[in-house]
This record gives C-alpha cells, sequence and structure tokens, in this order.
C-alpha cells in the first residue's frame, strides 16, 4: 500500500485483452513511456482476465497506475472481485485504482443479467462492501448480493481510489456523491458538458472527506496518419457503445435507435463482423475521437473544456503500437491548447 495519496489521474489509456496478456504488458510499458499515468484493462467475460493482464503489467512497469476498466458486480461476486483487486495493489506496489460500473449490456445478457439487474445500487453496494473489507474489516451484507461474516486473510491495502465507469444522469451523481472519480464513457465534447452539470449536483452531496474528485472522459480514440483508417478502425468500440446508449444519448446525436438495437442484437448473437458493419457514420462522430493527430486533438481539447482528464480508451488505431504513442501526442496538443 502506498504510504501517501495517489496523484490524480490526468491522461490514462485503456488496453483491452482481446490481445494476449504478453501483448498487453509489452503495451503497458509503452504507455508508461509515452507519458500515460494510468492503465485500465477492459473488463468482458468473453475476453481475457483483466486481472492477469493488469498483475502483468504491473511486472513490466514502475510508475503507472492499473485498474479494470471497468469491472462489474455480475461476473464474479462483489467480495471476491474487492479481493482480487486488493492482490493487484499489493503486486503492484500500491497502484491500484478500482475501476468499477454496471457492465456491458449486450455481453452480460449472454450471462442472464437483463437491464433491471444492471442498476446504480448493485455498483455502490459492490465498492461500499470493498471500502470496508480494504479498511480490515469483516462485513455483513444481504442486499443485491449477500456476504456473511467476509473479510480478508491477508494485510488489507487500506484505502483505494474508487473509479465509477457509467454515463447515465444517476451514475453520475452517484460518482460525484460516493466515488473518487467518474470513468464517463463518452467522446464528444457535447456529452461531456451534459456530464459535467450531473457531476456538479453529486457534488453538491460529496461528503468533505471523500476529498477531491476526478472527472475523467473515458473516450473511445482511433488515431492513425490517415483519417480513413482511423475512422474504419473505431467500428468495433463505437458498436458496443452504440449498443449500450440510452435514448436520450442517441437523440442527442440524432442516431438511429432501431439501428443502434440492431447493433446491439448482433453483438448479442456473437456477430461482430454483422453489428460492426451497422456502424454509422454519424455513431463513429458521436462515439469515438477518430482521425489524424490533429483531428483527434481536436477533439480532445473540446472534451478537456468539461473533463479534468481523459482515459484513452480502444481501439487507438489501425496500428496498436503507432496508436499508443499517437494518441499520447494528440492528448498533450489537446492539453496545451486549452
Amino acid at each position: 500500500m502506498s504510504d501517501t495519496t495517489p496523484a490524480p489521474i490526468r491522461r490514462g489509456i485503456e488496453l483491452t485483452p482481446e490481445h494476449p496478456v504478453s501483448r498487453l504488458a509489452e503495451l503497458g510499458k509503452t504507455a508508461e513511456e509515452a507519458g500515460f499515468d494510468a492503465a485500465f484493462v477492459s473488463s468482458h467475460y468473453n475476453n481475457r482476465d483483466p486481472f492477469q493482464a493488469l498483475t502483468a503489467i504491473a511486472e513490466r512497469t514502475d510508475t503507472i497506475r492499473l485498474g479494470p476498466g471497468v469491472a462489474n458486480p455480475h461476473e464474479s461476486h462483489p467480495v471476491a472481485l474487492a479481493s482480487r483487486m486488493a492482490t493487484l495493489d499489493e503486486q503492484s506496489g500500491g497502484r491500484g485504482a478500482f475501476g468499477i460500473g454496471p457492465g456491458d449490456p449486450s455481453t452480460l445478457r449472454n450471462l442472464g443479467v437483463d437491464g433491471d439487474d444492471r442498476g446504480l445500487r448493485s455498483v455502490l453496494e459492490a465498492f461500499k462492501i470493498a471500502e470496508r473489507l480494504w479498511n480490515g474489516e469483516r462485513v455483513d451484507h444481504d442486499g443485491t448480493f449477500v456476504a456473511d461474516d467476509a473479510g480478508l486473510n491477508y494485510e488489507p491495502p487500506g484505502e483505494l481510489p474508487v473509479y465509477v465507469g457509467g454515463e447515465g444522469p444517476h451514475m453520475c451523481r452517484m460518482a460525484a456523491k460516493h466515488a473518487d472519480g467518474l470513468l464517463f464513457n463518452g467522446s464528444h465534447p457535447r456529452d461531456l458538458a451534459w456530464a459535467a452539470d450531473r457531476v456538479d449536483e453529486g457534488l453538491e452531496e460529496r461528503p468533505d472527506r471523500r476529498g477531491a474528485f476526478d472527472f475523467l472522459a473515458y473516450a473511445s480514440v482511433s488515431v492513425a496518419s490517415e483519417r480513413e483508417a482511423a475512422r474504419e478502425a473505431a467500428r468495433p468500440p463505437v458498436a458496443f457503445i452504440a449498443a449500450g446508449a440510452p435514448e436520450p444519448v442517441l437523440a442527442r446525436h440524432e442516431i438511429d435507435a432501431d439501428r443502434a438495437a440492431a447493433v446491439g442484437e448482433k453483438i448479442s448473437e456473437g456477430d461482430f463482423a454483422g453489428a460492426f458493419e451497422r456502424v454509422s457514420p454519424a455513431m463513429i462522430d458521436a462515439f469515438a475521437a477518430a482521425g489524424t493527430v490533429d483531428e483527434v486533438a481536436d477533439r480532445l481539447a473540446g472534451v478537456l473544456e468539461h473533463a479534468d482528464g481523459v482515459v484513452c480508451g480502444s481501439p487507438l488505431g489501425p496500428d496498436l503500437d503507432a496508436a499508443v504513442e499517437l494518441a499520447s501526442d494528440a492528448l498533450v496538443k489537446a492539453e496545451r491548447s486549452g
């Protein structure tokens, strides 16, 4: 456990375990060398285990913060999830940052989790219990999950920062009131401006003891020297985002809700190629910062008018090794322009 309060995250990156763990460890090292201060590994049952990937990254890096981006309380029991996070923090020398959210609806549907189960309450209960476990308490709980005299049988890490992942109004407000940060799933200034208002509402009820709050844009970024190559590479993550976007968000960007629903149906069926084909140019414009370094920098500069920092999410670009560096360049340009 670190003896000091960790610095806020300002320049994060998302790495997806669609690649082997060894490959992610290499990319994590590249990201640290490129100046990113945090690496989140996405968490879906149909990809490789994020905590194994994060542990491998921890062994190849020295300073970059590490966490799932984001875990959910439906695939693993929240007490077990808290222990996995504590283990990662121990293995990384106190660099853990716990990303937790309601989970992706398209993939969780395969596990029998429907929309009614993916609420704010399950996320809040999960990380509140985790905080107690990390502080060495034994816990009883009977809510969206059950725990009976559960505890960690090793030295607990103490306080770990909790970053709630989500985009709904209630999740934004809850994060601002109860967590250490928000990983807002958005890449467009219009969405970030809306989210900033919801965060301000939550901060009005935030206890002083919670300290400072990080409002981060978890933005899908696809950057390359050729604009169209970058936009084409953005199709997979945009498909998942569009499929899970609520109707008010789709309406904000004038996106056809039926087309977004059709994308989600293809994802649930495992027909990812069919889902990606149904992604429209309007979806890419709304749900990704995609293009050349200058184009991505311009978009991220608009995002930073509302957010404290950016996590550059997948796909990053058609050439992943080059994209890590290019994404860092774009983010530096965006910061300087502000």
